[in-house]
Parts: C-alpha cells; sequence; structure tokens
C-alpha cells in the first residue's frame, strides 16, 4: 500500500471540517487547540495516511500539503 502523510497549517486553518469529512481513512480530527485566529484546527490522528489527496483538494484555505512515499521499484527478474 502506498503511504503518505499531510502537513497541516494551523495558522490559516479555519476547522470548516471539509477535510475530515473527505478523508477516506479517518485520520484526521480538530484539534482540542485554537490558533492565534480563534479556530481550531485539523491535525492528523495516525499515520494512515495514503496520499490520496482528497482533504488538501477541498481545503478552502490551501492549509494541507500531502506529502507520498514513492511507489516501490518493480523488480525485474534477471534473464540467463
Amino acid at each position: 500500500m502506498i503511504k503518505g502523510t499531510v502537513k497541516i497549517d494551523g495558522m490559516i486553518c479555519k476547522g470548516c471540517e471539509l477535510c475530515i469529512i473527505s478523508c477516506p481513512q479517518d485520520g484526521l480530527r480538530l484539534s482540542s487547540h485554537f490558533n492565534e485566529k480563534g479556530y481550531r484546527f485539523v491535525e492528523l490522528i495516525e499515520e494512515k495516511c495514503t496520499g490520496c489527496t482528497n482533504c488538501a483538494l477541498v481545503c478552502p484555505e490551501a492549509a494541507i500539503t500531502v506529502y507520498r512515499q514513492p511507489k516501490p521499484a518493480k523488480k525485474v527478474a534477471a534473464k540467463e
């Protein structure tokens, strides 16, 4: 399975929860902390992320960056 992770800029996140709803892995939640603007921001719960980018695509503030691990190289059988 492809693995990924997200980085959320808590200073610009307004806690609209669109990313939480769109995450098929249920890997995001609202933090119990508030940012400087008084919003509860989103945070990653666990390393369930597959790098699907759903969260980043729906974020109106562009507060989410998705990072994916590269696909493993396919092994090529040696010809004899």
